[in-house]
């Protein structure tokens, strides 16, 4: 007979399957597009044999799948509720756990302690658009942002910033977004711009979070 402890050793999976930066590090990426595993491996800083077992263990606890393309295996997250785990985990952690709240502040070290730096809420980002007062810059690469990204947001990877600054308006707000809260290209850009005078924020979420909240997409 089945007992409640069988099915909280199988729910467990799901959480050995999570406990592991590496394969935290492969969902983020997932997160914004579908890939094979040399492309994951490459973007993750593994050899592709240990990609290749990660994501093995993420498929056995259901949290990615995988068909075949020609002759590569293309991965891609089960459902948008991978990305809420994500976030529920980091909100967690950086609630109770005191070294979470360090890394991270050493993690952006660099954001001013005037809070010009300060980030666009979710909410804070929808009322803006509404009213038509921002202007949405995707840092990604090309490829993620062809992948999916938020409504009318122009597309500048960081490195091109410098060579396509006359595509961004001086009379606007620009709320800057990337992958997610601990992707450090949005931080960058915003850096950068607000340098050059732009007036310019970043967004507190990313891609992830806002497509898994049934956002409008571009």
């Amino acid at each position: 007979m089945t007992s409640q402890q069988d099915v909280l050793d199988t729910l467990a999976q799901v959480a050995r399957a999570v406990g592991n930066g590496h394969r935290l590090a492969l969902l983020e990426r997932l997160a914004q597009m579908d890939a094979p595993v040399e492309s994951l491996a490459s973007k993750t800083n593994l050899t592709v044999g240990n990609a290749s077992q990660h994501l093995q263990h993420l498929r056995r606890a259901g949290l990615v799948t995988a068909s075949r393309s020609g002759t590569q295996m293309i991965y891609r997250l089960t459902d948008e509720r991978i990305v809420t785990l994500m976030s529920l985990l980091r909100q967690v952690a950086e609630t109770n756990l005191a070294e979470m709240e360090r890394l991270v502040s050493q993690l952006f070290a660099d954001d001013d302690a005037g809070g010009a730096m300060k980030a666009v809420s979710r909410q804070e980002l929808l009322a803006g658009l509404e009213r038509g007062e921002v202007v949405l810059l995707d840092v990604r690469p090309e490829e993620e942002y062809a992948a999916g990204h938020l409504p009318e947001a122009l597309n500048i990877p960081l490195a091109s910033l410098e060579s396509m600054l006359d595509q961004l308006p001086r009379d606007r707000e620009i709320v800057a977004y990337c992958r997610g809260p601990y992707c450090a290209l949005s931080h960058e850009a915003v850096m950068w711009l607000r340098e050059r005078g732009f007036q310019v924020r970043r967004f507190a979420e990313g891609f992830p979070e806002w497509k898994a909240a049934g956002l409008p997409l571009g």
